[in-house]
């Protein structure tokens, strides 16, 4: 993932924070609790394709 683009990134739903994880294969929204995945190197920032966080991921990294 190109990181001018993770710079202007933002989640979806509050605007926050994303963290790219450490497989490059989602971007997490630790305040939402959600895990954006990244398909083909395009970041899918749909709320009804993100998973939810469970609770080691919310409190890891």
């Amino acid at each position: 993932m190109d990181p001018k683009l993770l710079d202007i990134l933002a989640c979806p739903l509050c605007k926050g924070p994303l963290i790219l994880t450490a497989d490059k294969t989602e971007l997490w929204c630790r305040a939402d609790g959600l895990a954006f995945p990244i398909r083909d190197g395009i970041p899918v920032m749909l709320e009804n394709q993100a998973r939810s966080l469970d609770a080691d991921e919310k409190l890891d990294r």
